[in-house]
């Protein structure tokens, strides 16, 4: 089998050392594998399953040799570098916001679109998490009854928000447990923010800025990027996110209006047998997926499937799965392994 050399850009954070460890647990092919941030953390060691790695600077000449880089260190990085990379015949797997919505810039989930890799120009971008357990969920109700509106609420662990998010989450939750309210407010609703929030049992209804009619960049690019991966350009879609004190993993709330009758048996059954998905649906028994189930794991898990009645043919269901695997980890390295499988690595 051939082997391929890989970069991970931005190896201390969180997304960069379960790429680490996902290319592990998958027997990726890698045949030398390199790790790169900032020069502030340049020959630091990261560990993973007992294997000790050194980081490198990330500079446009680290590329050279390097036939795949997975990119999760921040907009600003992946436009600087991205296309070095890329001229150096790197093919490119970009986990940011940079070029999600660039015309012509491949935006795949390979559940749903793997067919968009055809003629990538050696970037690729990965979605946005909460979008990804989005689609996966809503493609097999697409394929077998047609989207006409879809209404999703979100309700997103901190470690969207980075480490010192869950390091803030974990401070405060003990200081508000102790009686205290000395703890730190600085990461929600986002870093910079003029006004900082408590998450520690609370609920803040904002992910990132403000953007435009009320709307969080957060929940404009669930509508976006929605649209473009499953390629319905008119989807009447809305979103709310929101985040909540869970460590890890991302839950939706999503109900979907279909053009055509489906009925939830039906729709459960579906979701059952399509790539990517567990269905964990059984009230009589209180089964349903929560955060603290899919935390480790890779597929969307799909639950309380039932009708709404307030429209002809609507269904309801709750959608969960862990934002730093299948939310980013994951899904990039499944986008190398389907560029193998296509013969374009």
């Amino acid at each position: 089998m051939k082997k391929y050399n890989v970069a991970i850009v931005g190896a201390t954070g969180m997304v960069g050392q379960s790429l680490v460890q996902v290319l592990k647990e998958r027997n990726f092919p890698v045949g030398g594998l390199k790790l790169l941030a900032s020069a502030r953390s340049v020959n630091l060691t990261v560990e993973v399953q007992g294997q000790s790695y050194r980081v490198e600077e990330a500079v446009p000449e680290a590329f050279e040799g390097v036939d795949v880089a997975f990119f999760s260190a921040g907009e600003s990085v992946s436009r600087e570098l991205a296309p070095e990379a890329a001229r150096r015949g790197t093919v490119v797997i970009d986990n940011s916001n940079a070029f999600r919505m660039d015309e012509g810039m491949p935006l795949v989930v390979p559940e749903v679109n793997a067919h968009d890799l055809a003629g990538h120009k050696g970037i690729i971008a990965n979605p946005n998490c909460s979008t990804i357990q989005l689609v996966v969920a809503l493609q097999p109700l697409q394929e077998a009854a047609g989207l006409k509106r879809v209404v999703v609420a979100s309700y997103q662990s901190v470690s969207g928000a980075g480490k010192e998010a869950v390091d803030e989450l974990k401070a405060q939750s003990a200081a508000i447990l102790a009686g205290r309210d000395d703890f730190p407010r600085e990461r929600i609703p986002h870093a910079g923010a003029k006004v900082q929030h408590q998450i520690g049992f609370n609920m803040v209804p904002q992910i990132d800025v403000f953007v435009e009619d009320g709307y969080c960049k957060e929940e404009m690019k669930i509508i976006r990027e929605t649209r473009k991966i499953m390629g319905l350009p008119d989807l009447r879609i809305t979103a709310t996110t929101v985040r909540v004190p869970s460590l890890n993993g991302h839950s939706e709330a999503v109900n979907v209006e279909l053009e055509r009758p489906l009925s939830a048996t039906s729709a459960r059954e579906l979701l059952a047998r399509s790539p990517g998905i567990v269905v964990m649906d059984d009230p009589d028994n209180l089964v349903y997926p929560m955060p603290v189930y899919v935390s480790g794991r890779d597929e969307v898990f799909v639950g309380r499937i039932r009708p709404d009645h307030s429209v002809p043919y609507g269904i309801n269901m709750w959608v969960v799965a862990d934002n730093i695997r299948k939310g980013a980890a994951t899904n990039s390295i499944q986008i190398a392994e389907a560029l193998i499988a296509r013969g374009q690595l």
